[in-house]
């Protein structure tokens, strides 16, 4: 909040109060801060969040699960390397009965779609792909 009692000698008639401070107590003056950003496309994590769908059919083992989890995260397994990505969650249940599972990944490579890319037996499918912060 502003304090009220400190102004500035700045803008038309001088004497208007300080909005920020320093760590030190002394007021910037709004001529040294930036314009207010205006809203952007994306997220306020650094990297990049991508959504995708796990679908073997309709339903998701434990087995698949676990596969997927295993190489999306090594990113290169056997022969045919993928990038690596961080997991950060996981939504579904995965017991061959209930339906896709969602997972929810970090990183800047390109997600590899399609029946059995990482192993698992699954489809992976993007459902939505956040860009990191921009500038």
């Amino acid at each position: 909040m502003a304090d009220l009692t400190k102004t500035s000698t700045e803008g038309p008639g001088g004497g208007l109060p300080y909005q920020t401070y320093t760590n030190a107590g002394a007021g910037v003056a709004a001529s040294v801060l930036g314009n207010n950003k205006a809203g952007i496309e994306g997220q306020g994590i650094a990297g990049r969040t991508v959504v995708v769908e796990l679908n073997n059919g309709g339903n998701v083992s434990q087995a698949e699960l676990d596969l997927f989890i295993q190489h999306v995260t090594a990113g290169a397994i056997g022969d045919d390397p993928t990038d690596a990505f961080t997991i950060v969650g996981i939504e579904g249940t995965a017991d061959d009965a209930s339906g896709s599972m969602f997972a929810i990944l970090q990183g800047t490579g390109t997600v590899d779609t399609g029946a059995n890319e990482y192993g698992a037996g699954v489809t992976v499918s993007v459902v939505a792909d956040f860009a990191g912060l921009k500038a």
